[in-house]
């Protein structure tokens, strides 16, 4: 399987594109975003990978259990294959997961493997983002979206 295509997992995705959404963090921080993603994703019948450095993955193990107090998301650090969602230091699509979220600003090509990517920069991530999204513009197997807050909602920006 090459780079940002599919193995075909059974519902007829074959070699379809992979959709890449950049979400920059300017006003609400990945714990309170990540959690609704990840509410969205598990709504459809799908699974998670979130990725990131051992620090933030314990963060998110935690936000994940109590970011709401009327309900968590289940998850979990091993046994990939039975999690919804499964925090990882690596993105790894072996489990069956469909779903990937990047984090810790970090660009990972392996997030390819995956029907979507989600990832996550602030600015401090900023020269990455950049990087990623230009080396990924224009390949036919992929659909680069970019996501930005205005006035608190998520839009779909240039």
């Amino acid at each position: 399987m090459g780079p940002g295509l599919r193995r075909d997992d059974g519902r007829g995705w074959g070699d379809a594109l992979v959709i890449v959404d950049f979400y920059h963090l300017t006003s609400t921080p990945l714990e309170r975003v990540l959690p609704a993603i990840c509410e969205k994703v598990l709504a459809k019948g799908e699974r998670m990978v979130v990725v990131a450095e051992p620090g933030l993955l314990a963060r998110l193990d935690e936000q994940l259990w109590t970011y709401s107090k009327d309900s968590f998301l289940p998850h979990g650090r091993e046994g990939g294959e039975r999690q919804p969602i499964l925090l990882s230091e690596t993105a790894d699509s072996a489990g069956g997961a469909a779903n990937v979220a990047l984090a810790d600003g970090e660009w990972r090509d392996e997030a390819l493997g995956f029907a979507r990517a989600f990832y996550f920069f602030d600015t401090g991530h900023i020269d990455s983002a950049r990087g990623a999204w230009r080396a990924l513009k224009g390949r036919a197997e992929i659909e680069s979206r970019y996501w930005k807050q205005v006035e608190g909602k998520w839009v779909q920006g240039p």
